[in-house]
């Protein structure tokens, strides 16, 4: 017997993850409008929520982790991948690199030249600026005073110093800032942290805020479905342990569940590709083809060089008394390895000088391991991840079965498309470009993936970027802005539902194209805009 939660809601916001948790800030910031906010895991009260390197303990943690997996792929020679996604309040926010990256202006204005008006980068840059606490200061391009905390890295490894110099060597400039609109350069990534701890959007935005009488959290529930009538969103069903529970709203539901669990909800509503829902069952309440497709991810390819003659973190986790004072060191001052992202040092350039801009993303590390969640080697050695910012595959996200419990079937389709392929094997001729150059020398680099065996061709490099290749956990693109005239189009230029009133998409889920680096950022401003577009549409 499905269980009635009390009241009607003014907004039903279905995922607290960045953009759920700066959309509940915003809509409750208003006493007259009630606001009730689902999350599917628990409350952040987890010491390695807030450490930075606790990311290495929670990626791959039930508590933590949704534990989701791709579809084996065929570009990545039939590998499976393991899909991160935090189950937390503030989502992957509270598990992920930490990196505050906002892409390049002709991201923006691509969206705006889809007819996405209000899209462009002049119009999204006083958002970015609007919800940020940046270290630089107020700017005009920076804001302050907003609970998007923006601070430098809090160490320093002379091996990446080395790598920064090597890059310059081979004509890469340094800049002091990825995030004015054009991040081509060399430099140490800002990063979401204040005085040494994580700082996610659940920090900066909704504990703030959760005394406030008209804003209610309700965690661990699985959400079942959208509740349609007459053509209008009017509730959302969920599971909160044994219960099935209704909540109605008067107003709007927003869904902010990511990349993966918005389509999912979607479409274990009816809503979605009429031939994926009748296949399962499931009765079509509208067909919707772009719902679970149009799926982009960077796709990092993870070489991996052994060194000598310079620190790294593999011997210092290894060394009893380094790592005893690594502990000691971050309780009494915030600084070192524990504070770190999982990248420090980025740089973006062109896979060949024919790209009218930055089209690779190297994210350098002063470690090595296999994979997140296995143990870093036991000899020194730097990872040099360069990831294909603008692919051209576009994969699915479809769900497995009705029931809310089972995971999705997940597939990025890497690799599928002939300039995928090619800018992966570019991008493994140069980072070998950059590990000959003279400012590395002196720690005489030595590549142990994808190896030197790998031959210089296309098709052998192709290969081993199938072989080396995995995700860096940015899903955008499964429930797309667009048109009307688009038939894959999901939502509007106000993210409202195609064909159904009362609904909103406001995630990753909503960019027609992906960004060029990290999607976190660009996720919390969609959430922030959304919110003003809301609170517009309903005066």
């Amino acid at each position: 017997m499905t269980k009635r939660l009390e009241g009607d809601y003014d907004y039903i916001i279905a995922g607290a993850g960045t953009a759920g948790c700066i959309m509940a800030n915003r809509l409750s910031a208003d006493p007259r409008r009630r606001v009730l906010l689902l999350e599917g895991g628990g409350r952040d009260n987890w010491i390695w929520f807030h450490i930075p390197v606790g990311y290495l303990f929670a990626i791959g943690n039930p508590r933590s982790d949704w534990m989701f997996k791709t579809e084996p792929q065929a570009g990545l020679n039939g590998r499976a991948l393991h899909y991160p996604r935090g189950k937390v309040i503030g989502g992957s926010s509270a598990i992920n690199a930490m990196i505050c990256m906002r892409g390049q202006a002709a991201d923006y204005n691509h969206w705006r030249q889809l007819g996405l008006t209000g899209w462009g980068w002049d119009d999204v840059l006083p958002v970015f600026k609007g919800f940020e606490d940046h270290f630089l200061g107020a700017s005009d391009v920076h804001g302050t005073g907003g609970g998007w905390r923006v601070e430098p890295p809090r160490l320093s490894w002379q091996v990446l110093d080395a790598v920064a110099d090597a890059a310059e060597q081979m004509g890469i400039r340094k800049i002091a800032d990825f995030n004015t609109g054009d991040n081509e350069g060399i430099g140490y990534f800002h990063v979401n942290q204040k005085r040494g701890r994580r700082w996610s959007a659940a920090r900066g935005f909704l504990k703030p805020v959760l005394n406030r009488p008209n804003l209610r959290l309700e965690t661990n529930v699985l959400i079942d479905r959208l509740l349609i009538e007459d053509g209008r969103a009017v509730g959302i069903v969920f599971r909160q342990g044994p219960e099935e529970i209704e909540a109605r709203t008067r107003g709007e539901i927003i869904l902010c569940a990511g990349s993966i669990g918005s389509p999912a909800i979607l479409q274990r509503s009816g809503i979605g590709p009429a031939e994926w829902l009748s296949a399962l069952g499931i009765d079509v309440k509208l067909a919707r083809e772009g719902v679970g497709r149009n799926l982009q991810d960077h796709l990092q390819q993870r070489a991996i060089y052994k060194v000598s003659g310079v620190r790294t973190l593999n011997e210092t986790y290894y060394n009893l008394l380094r790592r005893g004072w690594m502990g000691v060191d971050y309780a009494l001052r915030r600084r070192g390895p524990l504070t770190m992202a999982p990248s420090q040092l980025g740089i973006f350039t062109r896979s060949d000088p024919s790209r009218e801009r930055a089209n690779i993303q190297f994210h350098v590390q002063p470690l090595s391991l296999d994979k997140f969640g296995d143990p870093l080697h036991r000899f020194p050695a730097i990872t040099i991840s360069a990831c294909n910012l603008q692919p051209t595959a576009r994969g699915t996200i479809r769900i497995a079965s009705p029931d809310a419990a089972a995971a999705p079937k997940i597939s990025p389709d890497y690799l599928t498309t002939d300039a995928d392929r090619q800018v992966a094997a570019d991008a493994i001729r140069v980072t070998r470009k950059l590990m000959k150059q003279a400012a590395l020398q002196p720690y005489r680099p030595e590549e142990y993936l994808p190896g030197p065996a790998v031959g210089d061709d296309d098709a052998s490099l192709a290969r081993a970027a199938g072989d080396i290749g995995t995700t860096i956990f940015h899903p955008v693109g499964t429930a797309k802005m667009g048109l009307a005239s688009d038939p894959t189009a999901v939502v509007d230029e106000r993210l409202r539902f195609h064909g159904i009133a009362g609904l909103r998409v406001a995630d990753a889920s909503v960019m027609p194209t992906i960004t060029s680096g990290n999607t976190n950022t660009p996720t919390a401003m969609i959430s922030a805009k959304g919110a003003e577009m809301i609170v517009a549409d309903a005066k």
